[in-house]
Protein backbone atom coordinates (compact mmCIF):
# COMPACT_ATOMS: atom_id res chain seq x y z
CA UNK A 1 0.00 0.00 0.00
CA UNK A 2 1.31 3.36 -0.72
CA UNK A 3 1.40 6.36 0.74
CA UNK A 4 -1.27 8.19 -1.17
CA UNK A 5 -3.84 4.88 -0.61
CA UNK A 6 -3.05 4.64 3.13
CA UNK A 7 -4.27 8.46 3.97
CA UNK A 8 -7.24 8.43 1.33
CA UNK A 9 -10.63 9.29 2.56
CA UNK A 10 -13.18 6.47 2.68
CA UNK A 11 -16.43 7.03 1.15
CA UNK A 12 -19.66 5.86 1.28
CA UNK A 13 -19.63 6.05 5.04
CA UNK A 14 -21.97 7.44 7.41
CA UNK A 15 -19.65 10.36 8.72
CA UNK A 16 -16.60 10.13 10.78
CA UNK A 17 -16.68 7.35 13.61
CA UNK A 18 -13.60 8.96 15.98
CA UNK A 19 -13.14 12.78 16.69
CA UNK A 20 -10.02 13.46 18.40
CA UNK A 21 -9.03 16.40 20.66
CA UNK A 22 -6.11 17.33 22.09
CA UNK A 23 -6.11 18.66 25.62
CA UNK A 24 -3.53 20.20 28.01
CA UNK A 25 -4.90 21.99 30.29
CA UNK A 26 -5.08 25.55 28.44
CA UNK A 27 -8.52 27.30 27.81
CA UNK A 28 -7.96 27.21 24.25
CA UNK A 29 -7.57 23.28 24.78
CA UNK A 30 -10.53 22.81 26.81
CA UNK A 31 -12.23 24.88 24.46
CA UNK A 32 -11.51 22.85 21.42
CA UNK A 33 -12.41 19.92 23.58
CA UNK A 34 -15.76 20.94 24.09
CA UNK A 35 -16.17 22.00 20.21
CA UNK A 36 -14.63 18.38 19.52
CA UNK A 37 -17.86 17.47 21.69
CA UNK A 38 -20.59 19.15 19.55
CA UNK A 39 -19.22 17.30 16.84
CA UNK A 40 -18.70 13.65 18.24
CA UNK A 41 -22.79 14.12 19.36
CA UNK A 42 -23.83 15.47 16.30
CA UNK A 43 -21.49 12.59 14.68
CA UNK A 44 -22.33 9.93 17.20
CA UNK A 45 -18.78 9.69 16.92
CA UNK A 46 -16.49 8.49 19.50
CA UNK A 47 -15.09 11.80 21.54
CA UNK A 48 -11.57 10.86 22.17
CA UNK A 49 -9.56 13.18 24.37
CA UNK A 50 -6.01 13.06 24.65
CA UNK A 51 -3.38 14.52 26.93
CA UNK A 52 0.40 14.10 25.81
CA UNK A 53 2.46 14.63 28.76
CA UNK A 54 6.13 15.62 28.03
CA UNK A 55 8.99 13.87 28.40
CA UNK A 56 11.11 16.30 30.49
CA UNK A 57 8.92 19.25 32.44
CA UNK A 58 10.57 22.75 31.62
CA UNK A 59 11.44 22.99 35.33
CA UNK A 60 13.45 19.43 34.75
CA UNK A 61 16.00 21.30 33.19
CA UNK A 62 16.03 24.37 35.81
CA UNK A 63 16.77 21.52 38.72
CA UNK A 64 13.18 22.28 40.09
CA UNK A 65 11.83 19.23 41.65
CA UNK A 66 9.36 17.82 39.19
CA UNK A 67 8.52 14.05 39.75
CA UNK A 68 4.75 12.81 39.07
CA UNK A 69 4.33 16.52 37.83
CA UNK A 70 2.83 15.29 34.45
CA UNK A 71 0.79 12.27 36.21
CA UNK A 72 -1.17 15.00 38.28
CA UNK A 73 -1.60 17.04 35.32
CA UNK A 74 -3.14 14.06 33.13
CA UNK A 75 -5.57 12.90 37.12
CA UNK A 76 -6.83 16.69 37.10
CA UNK A 77 -7.40 16.93 33.29
CA UNK A 78 -8.99 13.24 33.34
CA UNK A 79 -11.35 14.63 36.86
CA UNK A 80 -12.12 17.90 35.18
CA UNK A 81 -13.53 16.27 31.72
CA UNK A 82 -15.76 13.35 34.26
CA UNK A 83 -17.15 16.36 35.77
CA UNK A 84 -17.78 18.04 32.71
CA UNK A 85 -19.39 14.71 31.45
CA UNK A 86 -21.28 14.31 34.33
CA UNK A 87 -23.16 17.49 34.19
CA UNK A 88 -24.05 17.59 31.33
CA UNK A 89 -24.92 13.77 31.02
CA UNK A 90 -28.47 14.53 30.35
CA UNK A 91 -28.47 16.49 27.71
CA UNK A 92 -25.46 15.29 26.06
CA UNK A 93 -25.50 11.12 25.06
CA UNK A 94 -21.19 11.55 24.15
CA UNK A 95 -19.45 8.42 24.06
CA UNK A 96 -15.79 9.69 25.11
CA UNK A 97 -12.46 8.26 26.47
CA UNK A 98 -10.06 9.56 27.56
CA UNK A 99 -6.07 8.72 26.95
CA UNK A 100 -2.75 9.95 28.31
CA UNK A 101 0.74 9.81 25.62
CA UNK A 102 4.49 10.57 26.51
CA UNK A 103 6.43 12.66 24.35
CA UNK A 104 6.74 15.74 22.27
CA UNK A 105 2.74 17.55 22.13
CA UNK A 106 3.07 16.69 17.92
CA UNK A 107 4.41 13.37 18.00
CA UNK A 108 2.30 12.40 20.95
CA UNK A 109 -0.79 13.49 18.59
CA UNK A 110 -0.15 12.10 15.67
CA UNK A 111 0.54 8.75 17.48
CA UNK A 112 -2.48 8.90 19.05
CA UNK A 113 -4.71 9.73 15.99
CA UNK A 114 -2.96 7.10 14.16
CA UNK A 115 -3.71 4.51 16.96
CA UNK A 116 -7.55 5.81 17.53
CA UNK A 117 -7.64 5.94 13.53
CA UNK A 118 -9.28 9.21 14.12
CA UNK A 119 -11.25 10.71 11.23
CA UNK A 120 -10.52 14.29 12.64
CA UNK A 121 -8.64 16.43 15.42
CA UNK A 122 -9.64 19.41 17.40
CA UNK A 123 -7.11 21.39 18.79
CA UNK A 124 -6.47 24.81 20.37
CA UNK A 125 -4.82 27.55 19.33
CA UNK A 126 -1.26 27.78 20.82
CA UNK A 127 -1.13 30.26 23.50
CA UNK A 128 3.10 30.65 23.13
CA UNK A 129 4.61 33.38 21.43
CA UNK A 130 7.71 31.39 19.99
CA UNK A 131 5.41 29.26 18.09
CA UNK A 132 5.23 32.19 15.88
CA UNK A 133 8.92 30.81 15.18
CA UNK A 134 9.25 27.74 15.29
CA UNK A 135 5.45 26.77 14.59
CA UNK A 136 3.09 25.81 16.67
CA UNK A 137 1.32 21.81 16.69
CA UNK A 138 -1.98 22.77 15.28
CA UNK A 139 0.11 24.08 12.24
CA UNK A 140 1.77 21.20 11.92
CA UNK A 141 -0.17 18.82 11.95
CA UNK A 142 -2.29 20.81 9.31
CA UNK A 143 0.82 20.73 7.17
CA UNK A 144 0.92 17.01 7.57
CA UNK A 145 -2.15 16.75 5.56
CA UNK A 146 -3.08 13.25 7.22
CA UNK A 147 -6.54 14.25 8.59
CA UNK A 148 -8.81 16.97 8.49
CA UNK A 149 -7.98 19.46 11.68
CA UNK A 150 -9.82 21.87 13.80
CA UNK A 151 -8.20 24.51 15.34
CA UNK A 152 -10.01 26.65 18.32
CA UNK A 153 -8.95 29.62 18.81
Amino acid sequence: MTEQQAHRFERGTDGPKVIMAGVDGSASSLRAAAYAAGLARRQNALLALVYVQPLLPAGAALGAPVAGVAEEIAEALAEEIRASAERVKDLWRVRWEFRTFRGDAYAGLVRAAEELTADAVVVGVSESAGHRFVGSVAVRLVRAGRWPVTVVP
